[in-house]
């Protein structure tokens, strides 16, 4: 005979536990402590099981057959219900572990060797301040397009456009991680492309090659009245256009002058590769210069404030101010002056400045060819570079 809500309600404990029966293996246990449990009766492999499912009246007569019908469709499929329920609880208990923050954190740590520190110490610090107080706190598994579109809504309504598209790209690769791990199914930022403002491209800025002159005229009569180290860094931005960083954390260890070549460790590269800048009479002339100052056994250029720190990236940037270039020129628009002039006035082929710029490849075998010839083509590029500044400052 089924049982009744009233069944159920009436009924008393007593000094031992009475089994009251529903059907299908379903029965309500009314213990002597007056507590009242649903239990489901079963046989997996041969062999008779129990299964709770849960304490009445929380979990009402309609739940209880609802949850025994589950139980049997996991037995049609030939699933035991009581290792599906451990392996379910198990699951729960992961969730609430694998917090999208801890996720985060364990992605930087098994990928940072991509970036060099100091943009690995960046990227973590950008998370750490954009998505951790919004989302770090909640199971990876339960955030939905839905909350992490919000999440990238908020940082957009700040106005800070360039920062929610690398927000954007970092979950992604956050998710993807967990994919791989089992704690998502998929990647949520997939759902939300095209539903965000795109930022406008700013370039670096920079000068125009005929204003290189008239550059140089002032970077030597120094009425700014920089420092002589400040002005070198400069003159080697402006001839190897390396990026900045590259520059000022250059060490003398790095430099080969018999062999005319600076070889830049993959660690201190933005592509995580080590990177060879040929050497000029120009640069060497220089280099010689610092040399002779002893200033630092370490770095080319340090610190005024620490010969064992490199000099400041903001001090070439604070120099070119001085001078009057303030929003006209930086260190990295030199990057951008060199690829241009050197193709449409020297007549370089793009690939040979692209690989001296150390862009990424696009492939292994560009990366093979840069190593096979490109060399040599770079190392009478920059040479020719070298030359034709000198021309500009006696014109």
């Amino acid at each position: 005979m089924r049982l009744s809500d009233k069944c159920l309600k009436n009924a008393k404990s007593t000094d031992k536990s009475v089994k009251l029966f529903d059907g299908g293996g379903l029965y309500l246990e009314v213990m002597p402590s007056g507590g009242k449990l649903w239990r489901l009766k079963f046989r997996y492999a041969g062999k008779e099981k129990r299964l709770s499912l849960g304490a009445y009246p929380l979990i009402s007569l309609k739940e209880a057959r609802e949850r025994r019908d589950d139980a049997k469709k996991l037995l049609d499929k030939n699933v035991d219900p009581s290792l599906a329920k451990q392996e379910n609880k198990m699951q729960m208990l992961s969730d609430a572990t694998r917090t999208f923050k801890v996720v985060a954190i364990e992605w930087h740590e098994k990928t940072k060797y991509k970036w060099s520190k100091k943009n690995s110490e960046s990227i973590l610090r950008r998370i750490e301040t954009h998505l951790f107080p919004r989302i770090g706190h909640l199971p990876i598994r339960s955030i939905t397009p839905q909350i992490l579109y919000k999440t990238l809504i908020a940082i957009e309504n700040g106005g800070i456009y360039e920062t929610t598209k690398r927000m954007k790209q970092y979950a992604s690769q956050i998710f993807r991680y967990a994919v791989i791990n089992g704690n998502v199914e998929k990647d949520v930022s997939v759902d939300i492309v095209g539903f965000l403002k795109q930022p406008k491209v700013k370039h670096h800025a920079a000068l125009d090659i005929e204003e290189i002159p008239e550059f140089l005229a002032k970077l030597n009569k120094n009425e700014a009245r920089l420092f002589k180290q400040t002005r070198l860094a400069i003159e080697l931005m402006l001839l190897t256009f390396v990026r900045t960083s590259e520059l000022l954390e250059a060490r003398w260890d790095e430099f080969d002058i018999e062999k005319r070549i600076w070889l830049i460790p993959a660690e201190r590269m933005k592509m995580r590769r080590p990177h060879t800048v040929p050497l000029s009479n120009q640069v060497l002339s220089i280099l010689n210069q610092l040399k002779k100052d002893e200033l630092s056994i370490l770095y080319i250029l340090p610190s005024p404030q620490g010969l064992n720190k490199p000099m400041s990236e903001n001090a070439i940037l604070y120099a070119l101010y001085r001078m009057g270039y303030k929003g006209k020129a930086t260190g990295h628009g030199f990057r951008a002056l060199a690829m241009t002039a050197i193709k449409e006035k020297l007549g370089y082929r793009h690939e040979v400045v692209d690989r001296q710029l150390a862009h990424a490849h696009r492939n292994s075998v560009d990366a093979a060819y840069d190593r096979a010839q490109f060399l040599d083509d770079r190392k009478k590029m920059m040479q020719d570079w070298a030359d034709y500044i000198d021309s500009m400052v006696f014109k």
